[in-house]
């Protein structure tokens, strides 16, 4: 029998008045009461009773233990009490970490809705240009973009997928020309994105069911963050593969011209990652609830706002059409 159990025996039988009435309280045997408190006293090499055949009395030690038993008990209960609350209500605070090259453009706004909804949470956000490992870095979950991941221990939910948007500025059309495949890139500055959400030197498309990979060109340009590549295609640096969601700016604005729009382009999938399903505490479960309905939703609304200037015909307008 393990302490904090004998010390519960141990309250009951001082405040119930006797082993008996503790014994039927704690619905156990009256043996089991008598084993609980020799077990208590022997630790503590104290008497906490003074027993006859009538009556059982707390000793002078035994009444300042039972004030602490108290006490300890009190607290112990409000801890149990509270772990529990934990997996039913979202309470404390919620540490939530996405790459700073796109992820935190899908985990900001899922991060505000959550706020809404439980306005007594503290939220801490992390973005970074690398990624996280949850574990050791203290993280409740995170914003993953990648290809596939890794085998772990982690639980990851896949939230979507983020087409590529093949892209350069018409200057930049205007002097190099216009590719018309996806073989045709190597012949051209191809600006690359030095991490895990796009290829670093292949670039690959569909159509029709086939497969193209192809060799980047020269690669005039090398960064590790979105936030740098999307005005560097812009400034006419080169040809860059983009998220639907950060191209859609520059293409709207005809600060951008997509290109190889027939081929499927590099998609990549975006993860919802955390730690463990089993007693899964409640701000988490509610957050990764947030991003199931947030997140594709973005998704789709970029995925759709792609297809509309494509069917105008802005989004792969020619060099002529746009300085017409």
């Amino acid at each position: 029998m393990d302490t904090l159990e004998c010390m519960r025996i141990f309250v009951h039988v001082a405040t119930d008045g006797g082993f008996t009435s503790a014994a039927k309280r704690l619905n156990i045997k009256v043996p089991a009461v008598s084993r609980a408190i020799a077990q208590l006293e022997t630790r503590l090499s104290s008497r906490l009773f003074h027993r006859t055949t009538r009556r059982v009395a707390l000793t002078e030690t035994g009444e300042r233990y039972l004030s602490r038993s108290l006490e300890i008990l009190s607290s112990y209960d409000d801890a149990e009490a509270e772990a529990r609350s934990a997996t039913a209500h979202p309470t404390g605070r919620l540490r939530v970490h996405a790459r700073s090259s796109f992820g935190h453009q899908l985990l900001v706004p899922a991060v505000l809705q959550y706020q809404q909804r439980f306005s007594s949470l503290c939220i801490e956000v992390a973005m970074t240009g690398a990624s996280t490992r949850l574990l050791e870095d203290g993280y409740d979950a995170s914003i993953v973009i990648a290809s596939e991941l890794p085998n772990s221990g982690l639980v990851c939910v896949r939230l979507g997928t983020i087409g590529g948007v093949v892209c350069a500025a018409p200057s930049y059309l205007e002097a190099h020309g216009t590719p018309a495949t996806p073989e045709a890139l190597s012949a051209h500055h191809c600006l690359q994105l030095t991490a895990p959400i796009f290829s670093f030197d292949r670039w690959t498309s569909k159509r029709d069911g086939a497969r193209i990979a192809v060799n980047a060109g020269a690669a005039r340009l090398t960064v590790n963050a979105m936030e740098a590549l999307a005005p560097a295609v812009t400034r006419g640096l080169g040809i860059a593969i983009l998220p639907a969601g950060v191209a859609l700016p520059g293409l709207r604005s005809k600060a951008l011209v997509q290109l190889l729009c027939e081929y499927e382009t590099q998609p990549v999938n975006v993860y919802a990652v955390y730690r463990s399903r089993r007693f899964l505490d409640a701000k988490i479960r509610a957050f990764i609830d947030v991003l199931r309905e947030e997140v594709p939703a973005m998704l789709d609304a970029d995925e759709r706002a792609l297809s509309g200037l494509e069917a105008g015909g802005l989004a792969s307008a020619t060099i002529t059409e746009l300085a017409a």
